[in-house]
C-alpha cells in the first residue's frame, strides 16, 4: 500500500463531532507497537476571561493540501505506519474536540516525535483560522505557532503587505514552512500547495500568511 493511502485527512464541515475511535482505528496495525495521539479540546477560559465557544473558518482544499505536504514531510523524517488527522469547522463548545491526529509506527519515538511535528505544523501553517468568543466579547487568535514562525521570518526578510477584507486584516510576511503562512486566497492559490509537476511537496517552500483581528 503506497503512503499516501494510509494517510486520512479530514476537514469536517460545521455540527460534526470528530469521532476519536475512527481515527484510531484507521491507523491500527499489527505491524505497529505504538500509536501516538493529540486531540485539541476548547478550553473555557483564556487571559482571565470566560469562553464560551471557538469558531473555525478554513479553505478546506487548501487545507487538505497543505495538511498531505506535511504528513510527507513527517514521514520523510520518521519511520511511521499510518497518519489520520482532523479538523472540526463552525462552532466548536467547551469541552469538545477541534483537532485530533493519530500516528502509528513500529516504536514509540516515531508515533511520538511525527504527532508532535504535525498538529505544531498544522497550527503554524495550514489555512484554518480561529475566533474565541467570550461572554463580553469575540477575537480572532492566532495560533503561538504561527506567531513564533513570524518573529523568525522578520529576521530573514523585510517584506510586509497589509490585505483587508470586511473583518480580517492580513500582514503577509516572506518565510518558509511546511506549508508556508496563512494566508486567505481565492481557491485557485490552494494550489501552491503542489510543485509544478502537481505531486504534493515534501520540503518547505515558501508561503502564505494571515493574520486575523477584529
Amino acid at each position: 500500500m503506497a503512503a499516501e493511502d494510509r494517510n486520512l485527512i479530514e476537514i469536517l464541515e460545521e455540527n460534526h463531532p470528530i469521532d476519536i475511535s475512527k481515527y484510531i482505528s484507521f491507523v491500527h496495525s499489527p505491524q505497529c507497537g505504538a500509536i501516538a495521539t493529540f486531540a485539541g479540546t476548547t478550553r473555557d477560559n483564556f487571559d482571565g476571561k470566560t469562553v464560551l465557544e471557538l469558531r473555525y473558518e478554513a479553505y478546506a482544499t487548501m487545507a487538505v493540501r497543505c495538511i498531505k505536504s506535511i504528513c510527507s514531510a513527517a514521514r520523510s523524517k520518521w519511520n511511521v505506519h499510518s497518519i489520520a488527522a482532523a479538523h472540526r469547522l463552525g462552532t466548536v463548545p467547551v469541552g469538545e474536540t477541534s483537532v485530533f491526529v493519530a500516528i502509528s509506527s513500529a516504536h514509540r519515538a516515531d508515533a511520538l516525535d511525527a504527532c508532535k511535528f504535525l498538529i505544531d505544523e498544522i497550527k503554524a501553517s495550514v489555512p484554518i483560522w480561529k475566533k474565541e468568543v467570550y461572554t463580553n466579547g469575540e477575537v480572532w487568535k492566532e495560533n503561538s505557532e504561527f506567531l513564533q514562525r513570524l518573529e523568525l521570518g522578520k529576521d530573514e526578510k523585510a517584506k510586509n503587505r497589509v490585505y483587508r477584507s470586511g473583518k480580517l486584516e492580513v500582514e503577509e510576511h516572506e518565510k518558509r514552512g511546511c506549508c508556508g503562512e496563512k494566508v486567505k486566497v481565492n481557491d485557485e492559490a490552494a494550489d501552491s500547495c503542489r510543485n509544478e509537476e502537481g505531486s504534493e511537496q515534501t520540503e518547505p517552500f515558501p508561503s502564505l500568511s494571515k493574520v486575523q483581528k477584529d
